[in-house]
């Protein structure tokens, strides 16, 4: 793992034992600087920056443990090795404390003992150095990380803003009706969407949208979706594009929109009007499950209905449905994450429980709040949402 190549320094005033440990050293590959005393050895340190330093303890001038004190000042990654004729174990454990590779006794019988030394020596060097190094790019990429989260989260909250200015007031009241909602994302963004509004004069329209899959790219079409919607209502109002608003005009436009986008992204929704003089309400479903719950005089039901999802396919053709509407009722409608929270094995049981829940609600968006621990919900798999609408409940 080291470079074979490495730069040695050998500071020992013995002479001869300073010019056999080079020769050595020089026949394995390595570069080798000699210096006579600790003094000399610190100028070439200084000059030639060598990768490691074999240096006697009992020098002039300088002696070993000093040596090795002021190398540790100069650069601390340079492993030294102690190689003394000294052998007194104070010295030892001193040279090892401050910091030495290793501490070899003179006379070395077999000269490849300092050689295995210095290897492992510059080995651990070089894994030290590349942790450093590999530190050094995690603490980098994490602070880029850290700045890109922190973008990330400053774009997620102005999505989320700009999302929640676009759902409409709630609870909203006009003329005896009453809509209320609530969107739980199971991310920051919601693929859920709730929209409702006063179409004429006599005739109210809303809608309930799923957008499929999660986070951001869903909680796009959402904003598509409402955009869509309210320049549909503009034309109509003008009677030019869709001048009746039927719901069934209105998922097959958005079909068209959401196809010709390209965006891979589909919906499933429910979209109504209440027609407020003959008291009828009129509805379209775009592949969109559970259907709607209505609750009348202490009973649920579901209301009938089925349609392709909206965005998928070209030849999709949606049906409107009418019925007359209860004095009281509520109508309840729901995206399919509140299923994760029905009890049952299979979607026929979650369905059959659901009417029941709706009734021990009142029908009411608070009812089912409290029957549905709405309140108290942990981390979701799926985006859920509610809407109900309801007149002269007690």
């Amino acid at each position: 793992m080291h470079n074979p190549s490495a730069k040695l320094l050998i500071i020992d005033d013995d002479e001869v034992v300073r010019a056999s440990l080079a020769a050595y050293l020089e026949d394995s590959g390595f570069t080798v600087l000699q210096a006579s005393n600790g003094l000399q050895g610190l100028e070439v340190f200084e000059l030639q920056r060598p990768d490691l330093v074999i240096c006697d303890l009992r020098m002039p001038q300088v002696d070993g443990l000093e040596l090795i004190r002021r190398i540790n000042v100069l650069n601390t990654e340079v492993p030294v090795i102690v190689v003394s004729g000294a052998g007194v174990m104070s010295d030892a454990v001193e040279a090892l404390r401050l910091g030495a590779a290793d501490y070899l006794i003179k006379p070395l019988e077999d000269l490849a003992v300092l050689e295995h030394s210095v290897r492992r020596a510059l080995d651990r060097t070089h894994l030290r150095l590349e942790n450093q190094r590999y530190r050094e790019k995690l603490e980098t990429a994490n602070r880029e990380l850290q700045a890109s989260l922190h973008l990330l989260q400053e774009d997620q909250n102005a999505g989320r803003q700009v999302q929640m200015n676009m759902l409409p007031l709630t609870p909203w009241r006009v003329d005896g009706l009453e809509f209320a909602h609530q969107i739980i994302p199971s991310l920051y963004l919601s693929g859920d969407f709730v929209d409702y509004f006063r179409v004429d004069e006599r005739r109210i329209g809303f809608y309930l949208a799923d957008v499929s899959g999660h986070g951001a790219s869903s909680a796009f079409v959402t904003v598509l979706l409402k955009f869509m919607t309210t320049r549909l209502l503009y034309e109509s109002r003008r009677g030019g594009l869709l001048p009746e608003f039927k719901p069934s005009d209105v998922l097959a436009h958005i079909n068209r929109g959401l196809i010709n986008c390209k965006l891979g992204k589909h919906v499933t929704m429910l979209g109504g009007v209440i027609d407020e003089q003959s008291g009828k309400l009129t509805y379209s479903i775009g592949g969109h499950l559970p259907l709607p719950v209505l609750y009348s005089e202490g009973q649920a039901h579901y209301l009938e209905g089925r349609g392709l999802p909206v965005g998928l396919f070209n030849e999709a053709v949606y049906s409107d449905l009418q019925m007359d509407l209860p004095k009281s009722f509520s109508l309840t409608l729901l995206s399919d994450g509140i299923l994760d929270l029905l009890p049952g094995d299979t979607l026929k049981e979650k369905e059959a429980v659901l009417p029941q829940l709706i009734s021990s609600a009142g029908g009411t968006l608070d009812g089912l709040r409290q029957v549905l621990g709405l309140a108290n919900l942990g981390e979701m798999p799926d985006d859920i949402a509610l809407l109900v609408l309801s007149r002269n409940l007690a």
